[in-house]
């Protein structure tokens, strides 16, 4: 579904990416891991045209995307979690979702005039549409709390939700485990592998927390400089001994 070739992407004088290539399979979950500065939120960027490379390409379901602008790759239905959520302090939760969709007709002032019918029914969809995605994420209960009052965990479920609203093909979550408790982690992963399966939405993600990358991805990309070192099952990176060494610590040992 996503294929990245040979991508370089330099910085002054320091190289982030070098020469990355890796290809994410549709329907999969997959984990990209390594140590700090190997380049992972970088080729984050790129994909999702924060950034452009400096060489290679990036193709998705068979097209380049490289050198798009950042909504145009939103537009081909590709959504980007980051590290530090990025939600509307001050709306509500049902409003954050509210605002993903696409082209709404409220948006331009004279529809609010001349069109108040139809802006009002493509509105109650798009209500109705963020309340079943509350209900599937089970932040049902804080729909009108403003988003600011959410917990840190809350509000990577809450990225998530608004993900939903964007009818993504591929989601990129950036450490979507990063300062979320026990109880929503196990709530976080039981809804990502629930929306890979029955929606088919797949999913590539930047994560440290090892106990979540081996129990939810296959297959598992280590990074290291600005390039893949190894990829494989999770029981197979847990035997790589570079990996091993380097990012994991003897852990799995």
């Amino acid at each position: 579904m996503l294929k990245v070739e040979g991508v370089v992407k330099n910085f002054g004088g320091l190289a982030a990416v070098c020469g990355c290539s890796l290809d994410v399979r549709e329907g999969s979950i997959t984990g990209l891991i390594g140590p700090n500065g190997a380049g992972k939120t970088t080729l984050f960027n790129i994909i999702t045209g924060h950034y452009k490379p400096d060489q290679g390409r990036i193709i998705f379901q068979g097209e380049a995307i490289n050198g798009l602008a950042p909504h145009k790759i939103f537009q081909r239905k590709i959504y980007r979690t980051f590290q530090i959520t990025r939600e509307f302090s001050q709306m509500t939760v049902i409003e954050n979702l509210m605002f993903v969709p696409e082209r709404q007709i409220g948006e331009k002032i004279w529809n609010t005039w001349f069109r108040p019918s139809d802006v009002r029914k493509q509105e109650r969809a798009i209500q109705e549409k963020a309340l079943e995605v509350l209900e599937f994420v089970e932040l049902i209960d804080m729909k009108d709390e403003y988003a600011d009052s959410l917990s840190g965990g809350q509000k990577k479920l809450l990225e998530l939700a608004k993900s939903l609203m964007a009818d993504p093909k591929m989601v990129l979550l950036d450490e979507p485990g990063a300062g979320v408790n026990p109880s929503l982690m196990r709530k976080l992963i039981a809804n990502i592998r629930k929306l890979c399966e029955e929606k088919n939405i797949t999913f590539f993600l930047i994560e440290h927390d090892m106990n979540l990358v081996m129990n939810l991805c296959n297959p598992v990309i280590v990074m290291s400089e600005g390039k893949k070192l190894a990829e494989g099952t999770p029981e197979e990176i847990k035997k790589d001994e570079r990996v091993l060494e380097a990012y994991l610590g003897g852990q799995y040992r």
